[in-house]
């Protein structure tokens, strides 16, 4: 700059050194900045985002346990405690329920007829089991009339079995009169525990 302004003063006249100064300090002020706007910065570089390595025997990470919801297997059914049970078992606390009668008589009540309906269900629950009625009598009245007596008690609710759907195939009766009391008293309650048609179940 200072070798530039030397020339120009020993090249232009001095009157109009001044003014032929300052427009070339202008001049060349303007080159300068001109020179110096395009020397910009090198715009910044942004570094491209991780590429990410497929795993390797070396850097996998742990596998993650996932705990699938297996089925659960079905439980099996409860097997029938009924029939699993022996013929003494059975027979010892029996489900098939006695039927009752009143004095002198071989003819089922409303009672008596319900207990012989439910007995009927179970004997078409299982259809393979065999019974015997057993007619009963309190100790009244000579052993003749009662075994005539009870055996027509176990032919009535052996009809009545069979009216509802058991094959008489099944149903075996027998009379034992007043031979073989369930009640040993000798009272009303002893005498009605006793008149009874009473369920043996022989085969199962």
């Amino acid at each position: 700059m200072v070798e530039l302004r030397n020339l120009l003063m020993f090249t232009l006249p001095r009157s109009r050194f001044s003014v032929h100064v300052q427009v070339l300090m202008f001049v060349v002020i303007a080159l300068v900045a001109a020179d110096c706007a395009k020397k910009k910065l090198p715009p910044a570089t942004v570094a491209p985002p991780p590429v990410e390595l497929p795993p390797t025997a070396g850097n996998a990470p742990p596998p993650t346990r996932v705990d699938d919801a297996l089925p659960v297997p079905a439980q099996p059914l409860g097997e029938d405690a009924i029939a699993n049970r022996s013929l003494d078992d059975l027979n010892r606390d029996s489900p098939l329920r006695p039927a009752f009668f009143p004095l002198d008589s071989s003819d089922l009540d409303t009672a008596g007829r319900a207990v012989v309906s439910a007995n009927a269900e179970i004997l078409k629950k299982y259809p393979t089991w065999q019974i015997t009625v057993e007619g009963h009598c309190d100790e009244r009245g000579t052993a003749e009339y009662n075994l005539a007596l009870g055996e027509q008690r176990a032919i009535v609710v052996k009809t009545y079995l069979v009216s509802l759907g058991v094959s008489p195939d099944r149903i075996r009766t027998v009379s034992y009169g007043k031979e073989f009391p369930f009640n040993p008293g000798h009272n009303e309650a002893a005498w009605a525990n006793n008149r009874r048609a009473h369920f043996v179940i022989t085969s199962k």
